[in-house]
């Protein structure tokens, strides 16, 4: 009767074995991929050209994202939660040719802008420079 216990254990330790090291794995295998997609895109934006292009403001919109973090750094939530949030802006800009290009923004250059404006847009690649009204 004893020996069967342990074999039922050593039975869950393997399955906890295994679970735990296709988990890390994933975790990591997730990690690696979006630090080398930013590497990735930040280089190609760094060997883009910058281009100064006539474009008017199309279209305009925010993203906001709410986040809740334990209070009292207590994992379980026992203490409750706080509740923080974070807009990300985006504007989408029509060049000459037609074409449509969006740029993520801070809120400050989101708030200068509006939709109709014409001028000159400044950018490289997918990173976005700045943009001076006519």
């Amino acid at each position: 009767m004893r020996r069967r216990n342990t074999m039922l254990f050593d039975g869950f330790d393997m399955l906890f074995n295994i679970a735990f090291a296709l988990i890390f794995c994933s975790v990591f295998i997730i990690l690696a991929y979006g630090i080398i997609t930013s590497i990735t895109t930040w280089n190609k934006n760094n060997h883009s050209p910058r281009l100064n292009v006539s474009a008017r403001v199309v279209a305009k919109r925010t993203e906001v994202s709410h986040h809740q973090h334990p209070n009292n750094g207590d994992m379980s939530g026992s203490h409750g939660y706080r509740t923080t949030s974070s807009t990300s802006y985006y504007v989408t800009f029509e060049v000459d040719s037609g074409d449509r290009i969006e740029f993520s923004m801070s809120g400050s250059e989101y708030g200068m802008l509006i939709e109709g404006d014409a001028g000159t847009l400044n950018f490289q690649g997918t990173r976005y420079l700045g943009f001076e009204r006519k």
